[in-house]
């Protein structure tokens, strides 16, 4: 179950990077968990039904913008109206510094072009998203500075339902 959760078909791909619990632990846990389960409804402790999972796993997978991914949770609508490089829920993925800079020099242009054109409202709208792709590749790049070499970008887990 663990591997499964983690997106690993095998417990041992898993372990290489998750603590393995002391049996006494694990079994302090269930049994708490089993205490807490008797308290509430046995609605809330059903298996998920085929289109219930289906729409989880959608949810993950509309999460994959072309930047990176979105961190907002599950069940929670987008409050930014898919205008992403403004929002602080996107993750950059680091494959999409370049896409980034792109979209960054982009913007100045459209900026310049605005203001040669009177576009007052369109300067304004603009700039918001260029400051926020500023802040997004600055604080990529200070991420990036402070990460140890050889670590790698896990990226999110892949949870496939099956009954094995």
């Amino acid at each position: 179950m663990r591997a499964r959760l983690l997106g690993h078909r095998n417990l041992n791909t898993a372990q290489a990077y998750m603590a393995v619990f002391d049996e006494e632990l694990v079994r302090s846990y269930r049994a708490f968990l089993g205490n807490r389960r008797a308290l509430r409804p046995e609605a809330e402790h059903r298996e998920a039904t085929e289109q219930e999972w289906r729409e989880f796993q959608q949810h993950f997978q509309t999460r994959k913008l072309e930047l990176g991914e979105c961190g907002r949770p599950y069940g929670a609508p987008c409050k930014h109206e898919h205008a992403c490089i403004r929002c602080p829920s996107l993750r950059v993925d680091p494959r999409a510094r370049p896409r980034l800079v792109e979209i960054i020099d982009n913007l100045r242009d459209r900026i310049a072009e605005a203001r040669m054109n009177g576009w007052l409202g369109e300067v304004q709208g603009l700039q918001v998203s260029l400051n926020e792709a500023a802040r997004k590749l600055a604080g990529f790049d200070r991420a990036r500075d402070r990460q140890p070499a050889g670590t790698v970008n896990l990226g999110m887990p892949v949870i496939t339902h099956n009954n094995t």
